[in-house]
C-alpha cells in the first residue's frame, strides 16, 4: 500500500481513489495553439511531456492528468512565450474603448447606460445590431458608432 493511499484512509471518512479522478481538463485547443507556434526541433511528444512535467513539478507527463490550475498556468506560460499573450490583451483594449466610446454616444442620447437590460433592448433592435451588446465585435462596434453619430446629428432619437 502506497503512501498516499494510507495517508487517504488515515485521514479522510472514504478511501478516495487517486488512479481513477475525473480528467478535470477535456479541451486543450488553447494548449495546442501556443504550443505549435513555439519552435523546436526534435520530438514533438517529448517536448510537450517535457513542458507537462515542468507545470505539474514531476507528477505527470500527460495533459489529460493535468489539474485545471496547472493546465491554466501551463498555458499563460506559453502564450507569453509565443506573444500571443500581449496580442490578446492589444484586442481586449481596442474592444473596451470602442464600447466606452459607444456607451458614451448612447448616453447623449438619453438612453440609460446604467441599465444592462434598457442597453441590449436597443442594440437588439434589427435598425441599430440586432444582437445584444455584449455579442457585438469591434468591426460592428464601428459601424454602431457611425449610426449614433447619424442618429445624434439628426436630432436624436423620437418616440414612435
Amino acid at each position: 500500500m502506497t503512501w498516499l493511499v494510507r495517508v487517504a484512509l488515515k485521514y479522510c471518512l472514504k478511501p478516495i481513489n487517486f488512479f481513477y479522478m475525473a480528467q478535470e481538463v477535456t479541451n486543450f485547443s488553447r494548449f495546442y495553439a501556443s504550443f505549435n507556434k513555439l519552435p523546436y526541433h526534435g520530438d514533438r511528444e517529448v517536448f510537450k511531456q517535457q513542458i507537462v512535467l515542468q507545470y505539474t513539478w514531476n507528477r505527470t507527463d500527460s495533459l489529460r492528468e493535468m489539474t485545471s490550475k496547472e493546465y491554466e498556468a501551463c498555458c499563460i506560460g506559453l502564450e507569453k512565450l509565443t506573444g500571443q499573450d500581449a496580442w490578446r490583451q492589444k484586442l481586449r483594449e481596442e474592444l473596451r474603448r470602442k464600447r466606452s466610446v459607444c456607451l458614451k454616444l448612447m448616453q447623449q442620447l438619453g438612453i440609460d447606460t446604467t441599465d444592462w437590460d434598457r442597453v441590449n433592448a436597443f442594440c437588439n433592435n434589427p435598425r441599430i445590431a440586432g444582437v445584444p451588446f455584449a455579442r457585438i465585435s469591434a468591426a460592428e462596434l464601428d459601424q454602431l458608432s457611425v449610426k449614433l453619430r447619424a442618429i445624434q446629428r439628426k436630432g436624436g432619437l423620437t418616440d414612435k
